[in-house]
């Protein structure tokens, strides 16, 4: 049966971000089940899911509480257009969103996948510039090393050649600026300076680029595609000021990093944003808001943005759309991971799991001789493997299954996003079997 599937799916399913080559010598995974942190295979192999299925599974697989969630919504409503229509799932959800953000956000723009809300906040952002008489503001800063998406205007803003080089012709480039990668500190230079430097940077940017620049984004605190780069706080509150100053938006892109990932509900909520004004123009959110359950993204924006819109001529409005856009399945699914972070104090719960993650890596990882930069930011972890052959990726992923766990490294980055649900002989099991992974790929 296994090998029947397997071969059915290569047959007719083209994966994602695959070289489908590849798969002629490294066998597709026939996942049958899903049960807490764990995937079942079609043969039985259990494999701890440390990466949350590309980041979205925040509660576990199979969670009874979303299940029950969206059981009764099956049977109230599956789908209503929402131009022209609204429904409950969507009202209460954008409620409690703008309500998370201290309403220093609201008015909750639908779509279904990421690469779509950095596509609206795009648009919006243009939009509002022309609505205001600025139809030159047109272009997008973004950080070295960014990632947005991989629809034709996200990847504008993608600055990950491997997937933007081939599409060139479709895309619009924009501008690049330094990242406040912390790795680079060293001696007396500490992540903090590093972060000032490159906001300097962004400075002299917008100084001379500011008139044709709509809006700079972000991946707040950690930029995921790019090998888990973290860095300092203090950039954002300075390019926040800077936007200000040359009138520029700031997007705030938490489709990685938000629901909790980063150690806040919003990573924005580690800037120093304690008034409306420190807060960025639109936030972005996706992958985890739904727990993993059914494809919903969203962005969040100030009122004023909102405002931008509201006229009586059409032409005035946003008008973009999904078909799908505020599914009231997948905005139940999203109320109930909102209920579970509220009744069971995830946060604060995710804090002490963390901890005893990050010490189990430090203590079967961090003196390794290969490792370097280990790094954690609430419950994402990292490290890079000093000399890495071209293929440790696929080879690290491989191995990582054969000692029961998903793990899927980033070039020569090693990371974890675990489901917010382990125990400790999950997070030992975890540990362990990266760290056999990393003896068998590098001997």
């Amino acid at each position: 049966m296994s090998a029947d599937l397997l071969q059915r799916s290569l047959a007719s399913v083209w994966h994602p971000c695959t070289q489908m080559k590849h798969h002629e010598s490294m066998p597709l995974v026939p996942v049958v089940k899903g049960e807490g942190a764990w995937l079942i295979t079609e043969d039985g192999r259990r494999l701890l899911d440390g990466i949350s299925s590309w980041w979205v599974n925040l509660f576990g697989h199979c969670n009874p509480r979303i299940g029950a969630a969206l059981h009764d919504q099956l049977d109230r409503l599956e789908h209503a257009m929402l131009a022209g229509f609204t429904h409950p799932p969507v009202v209460e959800l954008s409620e409690r969103l703008s309500a998370l953000s201290g309403h220093r956000l609201g008015h909750a723009f639908y779509a279904s996948d990421g690469a779509s809300a950095t596509e609206i906040a795009l648009k919006m952002s243009v939009h509002y510039w022309r609505n205001h008489g600025l139809p030159g503001k047109n272009r997008f800063v973004s950080l070295a090393g960014s990632y947005h998406g991989e629809t034709a205007g996200a990847l504008a803003v993608t600055d990950v050649p491997l997937f933007r080089d081939a599409y060139a012709p479709l895309v619009r480039p924009g501008a690049v600026v330094p990242v406040p990668d912390s790795r680079l500190a060293s001696g007396e230079t500490s992540a903090t300076d590093i972060a000032r430097q490159a906001a300097h940077a962004l400075e002299r940017h917008l100084e001379e680029h500011h008139a044709e620049t709509a809006a700079l984004i972000v991946e707040p605190l950690v930029q995921g595609a790019a090998g888990m780069v973290m860095y300092d706080a203090e950039y954002l509150r300075l390019a926040r000021t800077l936007c200000d100053r040359y009138q520029v938006h700031l997007i705030a892109d938490e489709i990685a990093v938000g629901c909790g990932r980063s150690g806040s509900f919003f990573a924005w909520e580690q800037v120093d944003s304690s008034t409306r004004a420190g807060w960025p123009d639109f936030l972005c959110l996706s992958k985890g808001i739904s727990g993993g359950y059914l494809p919903l993204s969203l962005v969040l924006s100030r009122d004023e943005i909102y405002r931008g819109f509201y006229a009586d001529e059409s032409a005035r409005g946003f008008l973009h759309s999904h078909s799908y856009t505020g599914n009231p399945l997948a905005c139940r699914a999203a109320l109930a991971t909102l209920d579970i972070f509220a009744e069971d104090d995830v946060l604060a719960a995710n804090r002490l799991r963390g901890d005893r993650l990050e010490q189990l890596l430090r203590e079967r990882l961090g003196t390794h001789a290969a490792v370097r930069h280990l790094r954690r930011r609430g419950m994402i972890f990292a490290f890079d493997v000093d000399g890495a052959a071209p293929d440790f990726a696929r080879r690290f992923f491989t191995a990582a299954l054969e000692h029961g766990a998903l793990l899927r490294p980033i070039g020569n980055t090693v990371y974890f996003m675990p489901p917010y649900i382990l125990d400790r002989a999950e997070c030992e099991h975890l540990a362990s079997a990266a760290a056999a992974a990393l003896d068998v790929v590098l001997n």
